[in-house]
C-alpha cells in the first residue's frame, strides 16, 4: 500500500509540472493533455487498488463525452468461508454496477450512497481478483479492481491435549495450505501461531495460572481473513498440595494429611502405583485414612490435586504400616537383677523396642527365626515390672504387647541350722524385705511352702532319718518367682545303736559287735570313759587286764554329732592256765586272780561223777576226784542273769601208783609186769638203763630186749595220764649172764671201725677243720635283727665293703632286691586305682598303705599311693608317697589334712629333663589354691641354691580350721642319682630334723620324690641312721634299708643311692664335714632362712647328725 501511495504522489507531481509547461508554452502547443490521476483507495487490509491511466490530447476547442467513472471506496468489508462482502460509494447518477471475478460476475443495482454486495459460492481460504465497473447503459467505466479472500475453514479436532500448573497444551488438525492461526485466550489475549506442518498441531499455552479455567478460540488465518473460530474450554493443572505427610499408622492403615490447595476440594490418591482413591474434603488441613493395608509394609502414596478433569503433577511420600504385634510374648526366666523375656519373631522384622515400666526404652535386634530371648538387666530384686514390646518396622512400631513380670527376690540371709535331733532339724533365716513367702526344698525333692513375717524366721523340718546328711535349699518367693536359692547341708543326730553284743572275750581283750544303721556313720567307743579305736560294726578293746569288769559305751557319730551311748558291762576272761594249780590223785586246788563267781570241774569221761567245789575268794578247791582222770575246770561270772565263762582249763589228776614185777627172759631180755588198779592212766612209763619205754594202757607187761647178759639193771615204773604221771616205783632186774663174751667182742670191733673212718677223712681233707664261713658283702651276713656297726669300726667296715669296686656294697644291695616283694598289693591293683599310680611297679603293700577316710569301707575311695614308713622311734614316723598326679592332688591334700602332717619333704623338681616328675600341688602368685575341700596359700617362700623353704597355710573349707605346713623342697638331686656331695643333703636333713624336734608332734613327716622310693628312701634312711648314730654311736644301714623295703618296694632304689648313704654316714663321722658353728655363723650369705639354720645349729648338741 505504501508503494502504491508513493507512485500516485509522483504521478500527480508530474501532471502538475506538465500543466505548468502547457500554460507557459502555449504558443507551441496546440492541444491540452488531460491526465486522469489514478484513484487508489484501500478497501481492506489486503486490498490493492488499481486504475486505468489515460492521456488524452484534446483540441482546445472541443470536449469529448466522458465514460462513467469508477466508483470509489471499493473495498471488501467482510468474508466467510464461501462469500466475500464488498462495499463501494455510489457514482453520481449511476445505479448499475458490475462485479467480475474468477468464477463469474454479478450485477448490482443500488441507489444507496454506500453500496454493499456479497459474492457467494466461493471457495474458502481462496484469493479472488474482483473488478467493479460503473455502468451507464451499455457503457462501463474503466473498472477498479481489488483482491479479496474468503475466510479459511475452521480447524478440526481442536482440543486440549495436556496441561500442567502453568500451561495447557492444545492440539488440532492442520488446515491445508494454512500456516497461520490466531488463538484467543479468555476473549482478550491473542496469540498468532505460525505452523506449517501437516497433521496434528500441538501448541503450549504458557504462563497460565494453576487450577484455572480458560476459554480458547482458535481462528484459521488466510492472509487478512480468519475463520469463524473454534471454541474450547480447558483448565490448567492445579498445584500440588503442601505439607503432604503421614501423621499416624497402625497395622492395617496409614493416616495421611495435607494442606488444601486454594479452594480445591477434590484430590486423588494413588496407592502403591495402582489403587486410586478420590477424596473430597474442604477443610484447611485434610486428613485421610488409607485402610486395608498389610502390616509392616512400606507403601508409596502419590497425591494429586484435582481441578475439574485435570490433576496436579502429584506429590509422593513413602509411609509404612505398623508391624503386627509379636505373639507369645511372655517372661521366660528371671533372677534377682534380670528378667528374661521371650517372644515369637514377626516375619521380616528384626528390630523391637521394649518399654520398661513406662519410661525406659531399649532397642533390640533379633533374628527373624526361632524364639527370641532377651535379658533385661539392672533390675531391682523382688519387684514387679511392666513391659511393653513394640515391633518396629522402619519408623513405625506396633501397638505393643503388655506383660507384667517380676524379678526373683534376693536370697534370705543368715540361713543356718540352729538345732537338730534324731528326726528333725531347726532352720533359721533373716526375712527378705517385706517378703513372707518361702519355699524349702528338702533333699532335692520335697518342697514345703512357708509363710512367716517375723524378722527372724524359724522352721522345724521333721520326719527326717536319723544320722543323715540333708540338703536344704531355701527360696524366697515373690509372686510366681523365687530366688536362686541358698543351700546348706545339715545333719540329724544319729540314733543310738539298737544293741551291742560282746562277741569275743579274752584275758586281755574284748570284741564288741553291733549293727550299723548307716554306712556313713562312725562309732565312738569309750572304755571306762576313754576313747578306743572302733570300726563301723565292731570294736576290739586290747591291752585289758584279765578278769576285770569294764563298762563300754558305744556311741553313733555322724558329721560331728553323737547319739546317746549304749552301755555294755562285761568282764575280761581269766587265763586259767596261768593260775597256780595243784593236783593230787583226788583233788584240784588253785588260786585264780580275776573276777569269777562260780566254778565247775567236769570229767571228760562222763562215767566219772562231778567234783565237790569250795570257793574262798580267789581260792578254788575241788575234792572227790578220780585218780588220773582229766577234768574241765570252768570259771563263770554272772552279770545281769548271764553266766559268762571266764575261763576253761583242762587238768589231769595224778594217776594211780602201779606195782611192777621183773623176770629175765634169756641172757639179753627181761619181762616187766604190773597189776591193774582203780584209776585212769593212758600209758605206763618204764625206764631201764636210761631207756624209757611207753606201754599202752591196754597192756600189763613189757619185754625189754638187748640188755647185757649177766647184769642187774635198776628200773622205775610210773603210770601216765596226759602230762601227769604217778610217783615212780623203783625195781631191779637181772639178765641171764650167758651172752657177755659175744657182746664185748662186738663192741671192740665197732670202735676200731669209727677210728679208721676218721683217719681216712683227715688224710683226704686236711683243711676242713680250719675253713671259715664265706664272705658276704664284706661283712658277716646279717640276721633278721641285723648287726650294728659301731662308729669306731664304721670307717674300716666301709673300707672293706668298698674294695674291688664296691663289691661288698653291691653284694649287700643285691641281697635286698627281693625283700618284701611277695606281699599283697591288692588295693593298688584294683582297676579304679590303677590310674592313681604314677608307675605300674611301685605299689604300696596292703598292710601298711595309708588309707584316706571314707564314709564306709571302700578300697577305691580310700586309696592313695602312699605307705607308712618306720623311723627311729615309731613304725609310722614317715609317709613315703609318690609325687602327685593331676588327678591325685586333691587326695594328696586330704592325706596331709587327715594325717595332721606338719611338714612335707620334696626331693624332686616338678619337671626334670623335659618330663613331668610331679604335679605342682601348691598355688602361685600368692593366691589360694583350692584342692577339693582344702585351701592352700603360700605365705612365704625362701630360695637357696640347693633348696627352697615354703610355709603353707592349709584351711579346711568345711570347718574353716587352719593349719601351718612347712615345705622343705630339695632341688639339687637328679632322678635315679645322688647329689653332687653329701654336705648339702646332710644340711637339708638337719633343717628338716630341727623342725620335727621343735614341733614335738607325733604326726608323720611326708616325704616324696617322683615314684616315692629312690630319693625318698635315701632321705628317710639318712635321717633315721643319723639319729641312730647320734644316740647309739652305731648304725646298721643294711638292716634299716631292709626294714623300709618290707613297708614299700624299692626303697633306696639304686645301688648308687645305697653307696651314697654309706658315704653320708662316713662323712658325718669326719670332723671337717660336720655342721659346725662356723657354717651357721655365715649362713646369711649362703642360705635364705638364716633363723631356721641357726636354730638347727643350736640343736647340734642334742642331735649330732
Amino acid at each position: 500500500m505504501k508503494l502504491i501511495s508513493f507512485k500516485a504522489d509522483r504521478l500527480l507531481l508530474c501532471v502538475f509540472f506538465s500543466q505548468l509547461w502547457v500554460f507557459t508554452d502555449c504558443t507551441t502547443t496546440s492541444q491540452i493533455n488531460t491526465v486522469t490521476k489514478p484513484m487508489m483507495k484501500d478497501v481492506g487490509p489486503s486490498v490493492r487498488a488499481s486504475s486505468t491511466n489515460s492521456q488524452t490530447t484534446t483540441p482546445l476547442v472541443t470536449t469529448p463525452k466522458p465514460k462513467p467513472i469508477n466508483p470509489d471506496g471499493f473495498k471488501a468489508t467482510g468474508q466467510n468461508e464461501t462469500s466475500i462482502t464488498l462495499q463501494w460509494n455510489k457514482v453520481k447518477d449511476i445505479s448499475n454496477y458490475k462485479l467480475t471475478y474468477e468464477k463469474g460476475s454479478k450485477e448490482v443495482t443500488s441507489t444507496d450512497a454506500t453500496i454493499s454486495s456479497t459474492i457467494d459460492d466461493l471457495t474458502s481460504g481462496s484469493r479472488y481478483n474482483i473488478t467493479l465497473f460503473s455502468m451507464r447503459g451499455e457503457e462501463m467505466s474503466e473498472g477498479t479492481s481489488i483482491t479479496a479472500v474468503t475466510a479459511p475453514r475452521n480447524v478440526e479436532n481442536f482440543t486440549f491435549f495436556d496441561q500442567n500448573e502453568t500451561s495447557i497444551t492444545l492440539t488440532w488438525d492442520s488446515v491445508e495450505n494454512i500456516s497461520i492461526y490466531t488463538l484467543w485466550i479468555n476473549g482478550k489475549e491473542e496469540e498468532n501461531i505460525t505452523e506449517s506442518s501437516r497433521g496434528t498441531i500441538k501448541h503450549v499455552v504458557p504462563n497460565l495460572t494453576s487450577g484455572t479455567r480458560f476459554e480458547f478460540s482458535l481462528f484459521t488465518v488466510f492472509e487478512y481473513a480468519r475463520s469463524s473460530g473454534n471454541d474450547i474450554t480447558a483448565v490448567t493443572a492445579p498445584s500440588n498440595a503442601d505439607n503432604f505427610t503421614h501423621i499416624d499408622q497402625n497395622e492395617t492403615s496409614i493416616t495421611l494429611q495435607w494442606k488444601r490447595v486454594k479452594d480445591i476440594s477434590n484430590y486423588t490418591l494413588l496407592i502403591n502405583g495402582k489403587e486410586e482413591e478420590n477424596i473430597t474434603e474442604s477443610t484447611e488441613f485434610i486428613t485421610h485414612v488409607v485402610g486395608n493395608l498389610n502390616s509392616g509394609t512400606r507403601n508409596e502414596f502419590i497425591l494429586f490435586t484435582v481441578f475439574e478433569y485435570a490433576r496436579s503433577s502429584g506429590i509422593n511420600i513413602k509411609a509404612v504400616t505398623a508391624p503386627r504385634n509379636v505373639e507369645n510374648f511372655t517372661f521366660f526366666d528371671q533372677n534377682e537383677t534380670s528378667i528374661t523375656l521371650s517372644w515369637d519373631p514377626v516375619a521380616n522384622i528384626s528390630i523391637y523396642t521394649l518399654l520398661i515400666n513406662g519410661k525406659e526404652e531399649e532397642n533390640i535386634t533379633g533374628s527373624s527365626r526361632g524364639t527370641i530371648k532377651h535379658v533385661v538387666p539392672n533390675l531391682t530384686s523382688g519387684t514387679r515390672n511392666e513391659f511393653r514390646l513394640f515391633t518396629v518396622f522402619d519408623y513405625a512400631r506396633s501397638s505393643g504387647k503388655d506383660i507384667t513380670a517380676v524379678t526373683a527376690p534376693a536370697n534370705a540371709e543368715n540361713f543356718m541350722n540352729l538345732t537338730q535331733n534324731e528326726t528333725s532339724i531347726t532352720l533359721q533365716w533373716k526375712r527378705v524385705k517385706d517378703i513372707s513367702d518361702y519355699t524349702l526344698r528338702i533333699n532335692g525333692k520335697e518342697e514345703t511352702n512357708i509363710t512367716k513375717s517375723t524378722e527372724l524366721i524359724t522352721y522345724v523340718v521333721t520326719n527326717l532319718n536319723s544320722g543323715t546328711e540333708n540338703k536344704f535349699s531355701l527360696f524366697t518367693v515373690f509372686e510366681y518367682a523365687r530366688s536362686s536359692g541358698n543351700d546348706i547341708t545339715a545333719v540329724t543326730v544319729p540314733s543310738r545303736v539298737v544293741s551291742v553284743k560282746v562277741t569275743e572275750r579274752t584275758e586281755n581283750s574284748i570284741r564288741l559287735e553291733w549293727q550299723s544303721a548307716n554306712i556313713n556313720w562312725v562309732y565312738k567307743v569309750l572304755l571306762n570313759g576313754s576313747d578306743v579305736p572302733a570300726g563301723s560294726t565292731s570294736a576290739d578293746l586290747p591291752k585289758l587286764l584279765p578278769g576285770t569288769k569294764y563298762v563300754v559305751s558305744v556311741i553313733s557319730q555322724f558329721s560331728g554329732f553323737s547319739s546317746a551311748a549304749f552301755d555294755v558291762v562285761t568282764v575280761t576272761k581269766i587265763n586259767c592256765a596261768a593260775a597256780n594249780w595243784q593236783v593230787t590223785n583226788s583233788t584240784i586246788t588253785g588260786r585264780v586272780e580275776g573276777l569269777f563267781s562260780s566254778a565247775t570241774a567236769v570229767p571228760k569221761e562222763q562215767t566219772e561223777g562231778s567234783a565237790n567245789t569250795n570257793l574262798t575268794g580267789s581260792n578254788i578247791f575241788f575234792t572227790q576226784l578220780h585218780p588220773g582222770a582229766t577234768y574241765n575246770v570252768s570259771l563263770f561270772y554272772e552279770i545281769a542273769s548271764e553266766h559268762l565263762l571266764q575261763c576253761s582249763h583242762s587238768l589231769t589228776l595224778i594217776p594211780p601208783t602201779l606195782n611192777p614185777q621183773c623176770k629175765h627172759r634169756g641172757g639179753y631180755s627181761v619181762k616187766v609186769s604190773w597189776e591193774t588198779v582203780k584209776g585212769v592212766w593212758t600209758s605206763v612209763e618204764i625206764n631201764i638203763n636210761g631207756k624209757v619205754n611207753d606201754v599202752p594202757r591196754d597192756k600189763t607187761e613189757l619185754q625189754i630186749d638187748q640188755l647185757q647178759p649177766a647184769k642187774t639193771y635198776k628200773g622205775s615204773l610210773a603210770s601216765v595220764s596226759g602230762k601227769e604221771k604217778s610217783a615212780e616205783v623203783e625195781f631191779y632186774c637181772s639178765t641171764d649172764p650167758a651172752g657177755v663174751i659175744g657182746g664185748s667182742v662186738f663192741g671192740v670191733l665197732c670202735l676200731l671201725l669209727l677210728v679208721g673212718l676218721a683217719a681216712f677223712i683227715y688224710i683226704k681233707k686236711p683243711d676242713i677243720l680250719s675253713r671259715k664261713k664265706p664272705f658276704i658283702g664284706g661283712s658277716k651276713q646279717h640276721s633278721a635283727k641285723g648287726k650294728k656297726i659301731s662308729a669306731a669300726n664304721f670307717p674300716d667296715h666301709f673300707h672293706q665293703l668298698s674294695l674291688d669296686e664296691n663289691r661288698g656294697l653291691s653284694q649287700e644291695y643285691e641281697d635286698l632286691s627281693a625283700v618284701g616283694t611277695d606281699q599283697a598289693r591288692r588295693a593298688a591293683l584294683l582297676p579304679d586305682n590303677k590310674v592313681k599310680n604314677r608307675f605300674t611297679n611301685v605299689l604300696p603293700y596292703d598292710w601298711c598303705r595309708v588309707k584316706l577316710s571314707t564314709s564306709g569301707p571302700s578300697e577305691t575311695l580310700d586309696y592313695i599311693n602312699a605307705s607308712y614308713m618306720p623311723g627311729y622311734t615309731t613304725n609310722r614316723e614317715y609317709i613315703a608317697t609318690q609325687g602327685p598326679l593331676p588327678g591325685t592332688v586333691k587326695d594328696f591334700w586330704r592325706m596331709i589334712w587327715e594325717q595332721q602332717v606338719k611338714r612335707i619333704a620334696m626331693v624332686t623338681n616338678c619337671v626334670e629333663g623335659g618330663r613331668t616328675k610331679c604335679e605342682r600341688y601348691w598355688p602361685e602368685n600368692g593366691n589360694p589354691g583350692i584342692y577339693g575341700e582344702i585351701s592352700v596359700t603360700v605365705t612365704s617362700e625362701k630360695r637357696d641354691t640347693s633348696w627352697t623353704l615354703r610355709d603353707f597355710t592349709v584351711k579346711h573349707m568345711k570347718t574353716s580350721e587352719e593349719r601351718t605346713v612347712k615345705h622343705f623342697h630339695f632341688t639339687a638331686w637328679p632322678d635315679h642319682g645322688v647329689p653332687e656331695n653329701t654336705v648339702v643333703l646332710i644340711q637339708f636333713r638337719g633343717l628338716m630334723r630341727q623342725h620335727i624336734d621343735s614341733e614335738s608332734s607325733n604326726a608323720p613327716t611326708v616325704v616324696h620324690c617322683s615314684a616315692g622310693v629312690g630319693r625318698t628312701g635315701t632321705l628317710i634312711a639318712l635321717d633315721v641312721l643319723l639319729q641312730q648314730l647320734g644316740k647309739e654311736q652305731a648304725v646298721d644301714i643294711k638292716y634299716f634299708v631292709r626294714k623300709m623295703r618290707l613297708n614299700r618296694p624299692y626303697m633306696v632304689q639304686t645301688e648308687s643311692q645305697y653307696v651314697f648313704l654309706h658315704q653320708c654316714i662316713m662323712d658325718s663321722l669326719t670332723p671337717n664335714t660336720n655342721l659346725d658353728d662356723n657354717f651357721y655363723e655365715n649362713v646369711g650369705a649362703v642360705y635364705v632362712n638364716a633363723t631356721a639354720l641357726r636354730e638347727l645349729s643350736l640343736a647340734q648338741g642334742k642331735h649330732p647328725n
